[in-house]
């Protein structure tokens, strides 16, 4: 019974042994790198094991073993077959991958047949990358900066062949192909790069042979900064004595590290240089105290970025300065009309808050009907509407910076109409005054001959009917006899004879005629006095 029983399950093994040995043909594919040691499987059915083995490689026979006591290996053979037909190779160099068909003879002259397929393959291995020009932080993210140009380079080596693949994951993209070759490296360029750029690049090396793959990543980030300089402003605190600076600059990535600095400060007190905040935002704000501001000092927010060129930096700053409103002192204005006061204030540091007040109370001004507020650049415009009476007296400028309060006091004067009507009364006397002035004038140089030879006005009231004849020299000798020679002049020139007949006016003779008798006119006649000569 125990014979039969074993010759069955000998006859069941030889079936299922004779049943895989159709299937020879399935072929197995072995991976195995230089200097490995690989084995080829051949009937791997139960554990029946083959009584000879015979391994061909390429059609030609190559070994024959196997059995359940194979013979060793002689020294230095580096392919044997195991006792259950493998083929057992120590060492693997390139020259062995191949087509293998084992041989295998079972228990029974059964037959059996089995093909392997041997790959050698190495890697990838020493895959590395490089990044720049770049900056490397302590965790190994690269840091780019906008505007620059990066390159990327991937190495790696592997047997028979590698397949360098560079990809890109970033914020808008989850995997991107960027470049792609079979070789030992790749490299590619991105100029101009863009905070779009910012992302994980990756390197894969694959194996075309083994189908194994590595990949390299490095994270770069792409800073930048805006163009500008950082924004100053400034804004009244709630407490009047303090006043609020803030200083912003957006538009950095990441963000910038902004200080509020004292550059001037209390020399005495020693606060030149004085930080008063600092902190790594996009956004500072400090309140300081009007005591501690003073005129001509200079606070400076400075922004630092990695960005920005070594030793160098952005900012922004005040160099105070306080109110110094300008304007008419003295307004007069006619009673209904309007008028226009103007205030201007554009050196104070930072900006006053100019206002107009009324009144030695400086009570505040509210626009509506009577007042008209408005601005034309630094110039603050005060319209008064209907001007009356009440409305005359000291108006105020005031402007208002953090360091000082400064007023600029302007009186408005309201004329009414009869005021006007005794100035033109006025102006007219005065022209009156200037037009007879002139005609006095004009009538002296008119006689100025009579006051000159007759010996002032007095004189010429009594002469007005003298008689002026010219007589050229010529007509001397006519003369000769009645009016003595004058000595002639030392240049030999020419003289003028001037005769003077004295002809009383006919108002004056008649008033004589009619008082004296005959004979007395003919005694004034022969009494007449004789002609005067005048040389010129």
């Amino acid at each position: 019974m125990k014979i039969v029983a074993t010759l069955a399950l000998l006859q069941l093994c030889l079936s299922a042994a004779a049943a895989v040995s159709g299937n020879g043909s399935t072929e197995t594919a072995v991976t195995a790198a230089p200097g490995d040691v690989a084995v080829l499987p051949c009937y791997t059915v139960g554990t029946v094991t083959p009584n000879l083995t015979a391994w061909t490689k390429n059609g030609r026979e190559l070994i024959r073993g196997g059995g359940s006591s194979p013979s060793p290996a002689p020294a230095g053979q580096r392919v044997t077959v195991l006792h259950d037909g493998s083929l057992n190779i120590r060492e693997v160099i390139p020259g062995d991958e191949g087509s293998y068909l084992c041989n295998a003879t079972l228990p029974g002259n059964s037959t059996f047949q089995a093909r392997v397929l041997l790959q050698v393959a190495r890697g990838p291995e020493n895959v590395s990358t490089s990044i720049g020009p770049a900056t490397a932080l302590s965790n190994g993210t690269l840091i780019a900066y906008r505007g620059s140009s990066v390159s990327f380079n991937c190495s790696g080596s592997s047997y028979p062949s590698q397949q360098l693949t560079w990809v890109f994951s970033g914020g808008a993209s989850s995997m991107e192909s960027l470049v792609s070759t079979s070789g030992p490296w790749l490299d590619f360029g991105l100029k101009d790069i863009q905070p779009s750029a910012q992302g994980v690049y990756s390197c894969r090396a694959h194996n075309t042979v083994s189908h194994q793959a590595v990949n390299k990543s490095t994270q770069l980030l792409v800073y930048y900064v805006p163009d500008r300089h950082p924004e100053c402003m400034w804004a009244p605190a709630l407490d009047p004595a303090r006043v609020q600076f803030n200083c912003t600059w957006f538009g950095a990535y990441p963000a910038p590290t902004l200080r509020w600095g004292d550059e001037q400060g209390d020399q005495e007190a020693n606060l030149k240089g004085r930080v008063y905040a600092s902190e790594v935002t996009d956004s500072l704000s400090v309140t300081l105290n009007r005591s501690s501001l003073s005129n001509g000092q200079t606070l400076r927010c400075t922004a630092r970025h990695l960005a920005l060129a070594a030793g160098t930096e952005k900012s922004c700053s005040f160099t105070f300065k306080p109110p110094y409103p300008e304007g008419e002192p003295l307004v007069t204005a006619q009673e209904a009309t309007n008028v226009t006061l103007l205030c201007t204030e554009a050196m104070s540091i930072p900006p006053a808050n100019t206002t107009w007040r009324k009144g030695l109370q400086q009570e505040d001004i509210v626009p509506g009907s009577k007042y008209v507020l408005s601005e034309e650049g630094p110039t603050l415009k005060l319209t008064i509407l209907n001007v009356s009476k009440d409305d005359e007296g000291a108006y105020f400028c005031r402007s208002e910076n953090p360091l000082a309060v400064r007023e600029l006091e302007v009186y408005l004067t309201v004329r009414t109409s009869s005021a006007y009507t005794g100035a033109i009364i006025g102006i007219f006397i005065a022209v009156l005054i200037v037009g007879s002035a002139a005609v006095v004038a004009k009538t002296v140089y008119s006689s100025r001959h009579r006051i000159c030879l007759g010996g002032g006005f007095q004189h010429m009231e009594e002469d007005r009917g003298d008689v002026l004849s010219l007589v050229d020299s010529d007509d001397e000798q006519i003369f000769q006899d009645a009016v003595p020679r004058l000595p002639p002049l030392t240049n030999g020139s020419h003289t003028t004879l001037v005769q003077i007949h004295r002809i009383p006016s006919s108002d004056h003779e008649d008033a004589e005629t009619a008082d004296t008798s005959p004979e007395q006119q003919e005694e004034a006649a022969q009494t007449e006095e004789p002609v005067d000569l005048v040389t010129f």
